[in-house]
């Protein structure tokens, strides 16, 4: 247990910082998935760019690891090329 002032305020910032990090991974991976399931092609590269942005915050973050994010990204955009 902490008992310092400064130690008590990290983990309360820490735990907050970790649902708030959690929820944008989870609302990216759904959207990934969304994407990877579409079988229309115009539209999933309607979906394309707003999916790229959220891999790009997540990466700046720290969130994903910056190959991590180019790996879903390079993956993503060859499965629609594929289904177009």
């Amino acid at each position: 247990m902490a008992h310092h002032q400064s130690a008590k305020k990290r983990i309360r910032q820490d735990e907050k910082k970790r649902l708030h990090n959690r929820y944008y991974k989870k609302s990216t991976r759904t959207a990934i998935k969304k994407v990877r399931e579409m079988e229309d092609p115009t539209e999933a590269e309607k979906q394309l760019p707003a999916l790229f942005s959220m891999i790009d915050r997540l990466s700046k973050r720290n969130l994903f690891h910056a190959n991590k994010a180019a790996n879903l990204k390079s993956g993503l955009a060859l499965h629609i090329k594929r289904l177009g």
